[in-house]
């Protein structure tokens, strides 16, 4: 699942089946999750249902304060500015142990392979 609860996991699940969000970052400190370049992975609805494949095409790492305006755009949320990447990941982060300007992330670009389940058209 994306995000850090039920509501926020089903938000970003819906920017990735509009085709929206096809791209994604963590803290490094939790490691690469699996993440692979060319690794298929599922993503779940809140209620733990697998609603979409999707493919890893690039994995970087950047400091918080180096992430693009058109990567902020890429993860689709909010107004997809670089302005509001930058707010709404701070207070994420800071909600889920700590930010710093310099926080070095995983950012991963993704394709959606396959949409699963009710009105899947992939």
């Amino acid at each position: 699942r994306f995000g850090d609860g039920p509501e926020l996991a089903d938000e970003l699940l819906h920017l990735v089946l509009e085709g929206k969000k096809t791209a994604t970052c963590w803290d490094a400190a939790e490691g690469l999750k699996g993440a692979e370049v060319g690794k298929p992975w599922a993503v779940k609805n809140s209620a733990g249902d697998i609603r979409c494949v999707l493919e890893t095409v690039e994995l970087t790492q950047r400091r918080f304060d180096e992430v693009d305006a058109q990567f902020a755009s890429d993860e689709g949320e909010d107004d997809r500015t670089l302005a509001s990447w930058r707010a709404a990941h701070e207070a994420y982060f800071t909600r889920n142990g700590g930010f710093a300007p310099d926080m070095l992330l995983n950012c991963e670009r993704f394709r959606l392979v396959q949409i699963v389940g009710e009105g899947a058209e992939r």
